[in-house]
């Protein structure tokens, strides 16, 4: 493999510069950890954001992959609820949704934070859609822009049957299992039709929990909530006639709303949980750039791109470097 002095000199530069930013990181995190983190002083509205596909697990990290982690949100959740200084949650969600599991969680301690008494007010952004709903629905008022992308109540599992490509390449997956659904999904072969059924059960059993959701949260009837949750999107302003949003509004208008719930007066104190800092954004820029240079461009080098078919088969092949099937069958709202 032959590399051009620009681009060892452009590795280099790179690798000076994540060492740096690693450096300011834990250097950032160290500070803030021996300052005690953030400290509520006066009363106040907790926020926190939901920007991103939700997945389960911690947000972030140095290195971390872009997206909402559960882990994570539960924690504030919880630290939001014992906390008596914080009188009211606002959920600023701008998601398009993701993992079933971890927004079904999130929902949950959502329910426990409720069963206090505070005030939860939901403020969505560009898109709070599927997962994105779910976890909005226990609110007791939630706001939409008019052109917000809401709705998209369903869930899905996909993934992809490499089996042709695989054959198109000589590529010959060998597997041993302990039953026959073990390796269902696997993208070396079809599903059986004894599997499909297994997998529709799975989904419409997950659908009717977040069905249960919306009825709950929304005060609708199932009937009315079957007749929209068929997967379709809705804008903020459609979502607000069927009863799905209760108010159009800025994200300043679901903050008075969150203090007039909770009972305070004058301008409220906003308590911001989990913003990011511009070191995180920085380092996770990074990552990005590092996963291209050391990734992408090396297996591209080893990689005959002559040919059209060629191409196609490296960019399917990129599709898959880092799924196991197991992970495109993740249930996803």
């Amino acid at each position: 493999m032959n590399f051009s002095l620009k681009q060892i000199l452009l590795t280099i530069g790179v690798g000076i510069l994540v060492v740096l930013l690693v450096l300011g990181g834990l250097g950032f995190l160290i500070i803030n950890s021996i300052s005690g983190g953030k400290e509520v002083t006066q009363e106040g509205i907790a926020v926190i954001n939901i920007s991103g596909p939700i997945t389960s697990g911690s947000s972030g990290g140095v290195l971390g992959r872009v997206g909402v982690g559960s882990r994570s949100v539960m924690k504030q959740i919880n630290q939001a609820k014992d906390d008596k200084k914080v009188k009211a949650i606002l959920l600023r969600v701008n998601s398009p949704g993701g993992s079933s599991a971890a927004s079904d969680e999130i929902y949950r301690e959502l329910k426990k934070f409720k069963a206090t008494e505070k005030p939860i007010v939901v403020s969505m952004g560009d898109v709070a859609a599927s997962g994105g709903y779910y976890i909005s629905a226990p609110a007791d008022q939630i706001y939409a822009d008019p052109s917000t992308i809401t709705g998209s109540i369903g869930v899905i599992m996909q993934f992809n049957n490499l089996q042709e490509l695989y054959n198109k390449i000589g590529v010959k997956p060998v597997t041993f299992t302990s039953g026959p659904h073990k390796d269902m999904g696997s993208p070396s072969r079809e599903l059986t039709s004894k599997e499909e059924k297994i997998l529709q059960n799975m989904i419409d059993s997950v659908y009717q929990e977040f069905v249960d959701a919306v009825v709950e949260g929304r005060g609708l009837s199932e009937d009315k909530v079957r007749k929209l949750a068929d997967g379709r999107i809705y804008t903020g302003r459609q979502a607000k006639k069927l009863g799905l949003v209760d108010k159009l509004g800025t994200f300043y208008d679901a903050v008075d709303k969150a203090a007039n719930l909770a009972g305070m007066e004058g301008e409220p104190n906003l308590i911001y949980y989990n913003q990011s800092s511009p070191i995180k954004r920085l380092l996770s820029s990074a990552s990005k750039l590092i996963t291209y240079m050391f990734f992408d461009k090396k297996v591209g080098y080893n990689t005959n791109m002559n040919t059209e078919k060629s191409q196609l088969m490296y960019y399917k092949l990129l599709e898959q470097r880092e799924a196991n099937y197991l992970e495109g069958l993740q249930l996803q709202y």
